[in-house]
């Protein structure tokens, strides 16, 4: 079942290879298309809202924002989202719908607890604790 955002009545006109000028309603969250190639197919046209991102010295460790194409055919790969919202995260290269986005984030918190260990253990090695 598709679930578009409400657009406000705002839409997007782009040049598509397969057919031609295509009017879409945009989503608010959408961040626009400056990156849109006219030898887009119209099946590819893709919505994408802002990303956050979580960076650490500099190196993007993951991205994440909210994702639509709203003309896709049934996916051959629905991990690559579709005409649902969604948020696509990366470098996991999919897109995540809210189960699969909590169960990442459940993930994220595991990983963080593991690196507060490590730390803890670093932190005894350096203080000559254990070895």
């Amino acid at each position: 079942m598709d679930h578009p955002m409400p657009s406000a009545g705002r839409t997007i006109t782009l040049p598509t290879i397969d057919h031609g000028e295509v009017t879409l309603p945009e989503p608010s969250w959408c961040a626009g298309h400056a990156d849109h190639r006219p030898d887009t197919h119209r099946a590819d046209i893709l919505h994408k809202g802002p990303d956050i991102v979580l960076a650490f010295h500099g190196a993007e460790i993951i991205a994440a924002g909210l994702a639509q194409s709203p003309c896709a055919t049934l996916p051959t790969r629905p991990e690559f989202g579709g005409r649902t919202v969604g948020v696509s995260v990366s470098p996991v290269d999919r897109t995540l719908n809210p189960v699969q986005l909590y169960s990442l984030a459940a993930a994220l918190d595991g990983f963080a607890d593991q690196l507060r260990d490590l730390a803890d253990q670093l932190t005894a090695i350096l203080a000559g604790g254990a070895r």
